[in-house]
């Protein structure tokens, strides 16, 4: 009994193996690897900027109040402008020291705040304001989230029509009834070219001084879908 169980298995697993061999080959017949694009050029519909304040004082104790003060207010002028979101950065302080004596001379503090926002007018004349006691340390453009998803969902029909046309026309050459998918992958990239404006590098102005607004021009970032994949011709 067992060498009859035996003797099937084996009559199984012997008429098992060309059944393999036989779909492994048609799978790896006629094997083409493509690849499409599809891009475009997008508008910067968001600013990012980073403004910082830097002070000094003999007492670490009243050189962090005054700058809390300092960020107390930027938050408050901030509120003036609901569309722009403001957010407070990393905040440090730390000793310096007297490069003969090499004792503590004073106590310095930085602290940044971050605005985001897609009204560039806006953002502007908050820029503005607070550089009466803050310095812009950088200010970028760059496609916002919702409008990049947008479109890239739009360029990943667009590359998948473009892999598909490609498909057929190669189809076609090598004189094939069609072709069947193996497998795609779809990849997306941001390739963002932000202008810098001249406001950026500039100094905290004097209390007196009302810092001219700046009008923004975002420039464009190349959002590009790339889908690449396999197909089979039938």
């Amino acid at each position: 009994m067992k060498k009859t169980t035996l003797s099937a298995l084996l009559l199984a697993s012997t008429l098992s193996v060309p059944a393999f061999a036989q779909q492994a080959e048609s799978l790896n017949y006629n094997i083409v690897n493509i690849q499409a694009d599809a891009a475009r050029q997008v508008s910067n519909d968001e600013m990012n900027a980073v403004l910082y304040i830097e002070k000094s004082n003999k007492q670490p104790a009243e050189l962090a109040a005054q700058i809390n003060q300092l960020m107390s207010q930027a938050v408050n002028t901030a509120r003036k402008y609901p569309n722009v979101k403001i957010e407070t950065g990393s905040q440090t302080t730390y000793p310096i020291y007297d490069n003969d004596s090499r004792k503590l001379k004073e106590w310095r503090g930085r602290a940044e705040i971050r605005l985001e926002s897609t009204d560039f007018k806006a953002a502007s004349q908050l820029v503005s304001e607070l550089q009466q006691n803050f310095q812009t340390q950088s200010i970028n453009f760059s496609v916002s989230d919702a409008q990049r998803k947008k479109v890239e969902s739009e360029l990943m029909i667009e590359a998948s029509k473009n892999f598909q046309q490609r498909a057929q026309t190669l189809s076609q050459a090598w004189n094939k009834s069609g072709y069947n998918l193996v497998n795609l992958n779809l990849n997306a990239s941001n390739y963002g070219g932000q202008p810098v404006p001249r406001m950026a590098m500039m100094k905290a102005a004097p209390a007196d001084y009302a810092m001219p607004e700046q009008e923004m021009a975002g420039g464009e970032s190349k959002i590009a879908v790339n889908a690449n994949g396999t197909i089979q011709f039938k």
